[in-house]
Order: C-alpha cells, then structure tokens, then sequence
C-alpha cells in the first residue's frame, strides 16, 4: 500500500517523487488529487493510468531525482487518436496533467507526511503545492483544485470499518477492506476469536466485557459497520449500540428471517436503523463461498459510501 510505501522509503531518508493527477479532460484513469510515489531506487507504488502512463512518469521521476529541481509537470492527450504512444494504442480519450513533486528530508516529505497524520488524527487538512516552484504551504482552501500555477490537495478520509464479530468468514471481508486501503477494527466476545495471528497485523482487534465496548471506544469514528458474529444475542447487542450512532452504513449477516427477528427484540430502537440498515448485507453477486459473499459485502459498502447504487455501467445512461 501507497501509506507503507512512504513510511518505508521515509524511514531509509530516501527521497521520493509524488506524482499528482492536477486536472484532467474527457476520459481518465484517476481524477485529480490522485497520485502514487516512485522512489530513488526505482520503485514505484499506485497507478495513475491503466500502466499506459507509468512507465514514461517513472522516467521523468529518476530524472528529476537526479537534478536540483523540485518539481515538473507533463501533459498527456489521448483525445481522438488511434496513434500509439510509446507503442500502445491508448484510445482513453482524455487528457491529463501530472505534477511531479520532489519530497524528501529538505521539506520533512510534505505534503505527505501531514496529509497522512490528517487521516490518522481523522481531521481536514489541504496543501497549496506551486507546481512551477514545488513550494509547498498549508492551506486554507479545503478543496482539491488547480487554480492557475497553485494546485491545493486536501487530505482524504480513509474509510474505517467496523467489523462485530470474528469468526473465520470475517477474514477475507478483512483481507479485501485492507487491499482497498481502509482501516479495519474487528471486535468480538468471544477471546478464542481475537487472535493476531488470523489477521492482517495492521487490524485493531478488541476484546469486548461482555458485549461492552471500552470506554475510550468511538463509534462516531466510523464510516461503516458489518455485524456478522454468528451469534444472535451479540448481534442484538451489537445493534443495539449501532443504533445510537449515525454511522451511514451498518450491515447484518443473515437471511430476512433473522432480521425480523433482531428487530423485534429491538424494539424502538429498530426505528433508528431502518434508513440505514442493509440486511441480508451485500450486493446480489449470486455469492456462495465465504470469498465471494466478502466481496458481495464490500462493494456494496463501497458503492454505498460513494453515493452509488452499484449498477453496471452498461446499464447506466
């Protein structure tokens, strides 16, 4: 992952050059504000294009490593053209800029140290980067832009998951939530469950009292939340708790049946659930092994989180 990546090179004092998507036309890959590293050695982390680009950024990256400049900017236009570029026929009609930013141990690697302890503290934070000078500065506009020499950056949310139960189906919903970059707690009753050895080590797992969460224990920092423990009176329990919060998507494992029957325990409290309760949890995939129904599971937190309905695009108009 891009975060790993960074720290990695951060901690060995090598510098790096972040290459920013600052505007785009017609058809892209990425929109601005994305972008990935190439470091000094070589190597590379993210994708800006379907790996048409990468190649040609990587070599202006080792070339800008190598001078005393501190940033450049290439433009790349595939708009109308069947002509292939560095021997590949692109067809993406669209155009984009990049910005190629040195960030090293002159600068303490900003703008992406801050942006990334942003995300970890959970609040906004935007840089002004002059794409002419590569000087960097904090900003006070919030938006992503390019406005005339000055493009801003602002720090994005990484999504944060919550995960009520940890039994063996909840590994792969874990797995492919980490391979998209979110962050992932699991928590669980049952103390045989929380084991650091099933999980990826960047999980937060938590033995709850009872069904009790610690007291120092946020659920306002969520984005979403999947009850799946297998285990009715937790997943009541659970439910409970998530009904207090305002979490905008909150998933349950299980047939309808099962819903009807939590929701009834419930009680009052099922009211404040309905708008945002997803239950059976999952997008229909015709899913059977625990893999597919993970997948089922997180892209329909994706899509919801996205303000999407998760409709193929060839349906869409």
């Amino acid at each position: 992952m891009i975060r790993e990546f960074f720290e990695a090179e951060r901690s060995s004092q090598r510098p790096l050059v972040a290459a920013f998507v600052i505007s785009t036309e017609g058809s892209t890959y990425r929109k601005p504000g994305a972008f990935m590293l190439f470091s000094v050695s070589g190597n590379r982390c993210g994708l800006l294009s379907g790996g048409c680009l990468e190649g040609d950024l990587q070599d202006h990256a080792l070339t800008l490593l190598a001078s005393d400049r501190r940033s450049l900017v290439r433009h790349y236009d595939s708009r109308g053209s069947d002509d292939a570029i560095w021997g590949l026929g692109l067809g993406c009609e669209g155009a984009m800029d990049i910005l190629l930013l040195r960030v090293d141990q002159t600068n303490d690697y900003q703008p992406l140290s801050d942006l990334f302890k942003a995300d970890d503290d959970n609040r906004r934070m935007a840089f002004d980067i002059n794409v002419e000078t590569g000087g960097v500065s904090v900003s006070s506009n919030t938006n992503t832009c390019l406005t005339g020499t000055v493009f801003t950056i602002a720090a994005e949310r990484t999504i944060r998951l919550l995960v009520c139960g940890a039994g063996p189906d909840t590994e792969p919903v874990i797995s492919l939530a980490h391979l998209l970059g979110w962050r992932v707690t699991v928590v669980d009753h049952r103390s045989a469950y929380i084991d650091a050895q099933r999980f990826d080590t960047r999980t937060r797992l938590i033995h709850t009292d009872g069904f009790a969460l610690p007291n120092n224990f946020s659920l306002s920092d969520f984005d979403a939340a999947v009850v799946m423990s297998h285990h009715l009176i937790a997943d009541e329990q659970y439910l409970r708790m998530l009904s207090e919060t305002a979490i905008p998507y909150i998933g349950l494992l299980g047939p309808l049946a099962r819903r009807e029957r939590l929701f009834a325990s419930l009680g009052s409290k099922s009211k404040k659930l309905t708008s945002r309760l997803r239950a059976p949890v999952g997008l229909d995939l015709g899913a059977r092994t625990p893999e597919e129904i993970a997948l089922s599971i997180v892209a329909e937190i994706q899509a919801t989180l996205r303000g999407r309905e998760g409709a193929p695009f060839s349906s869409i108009r």
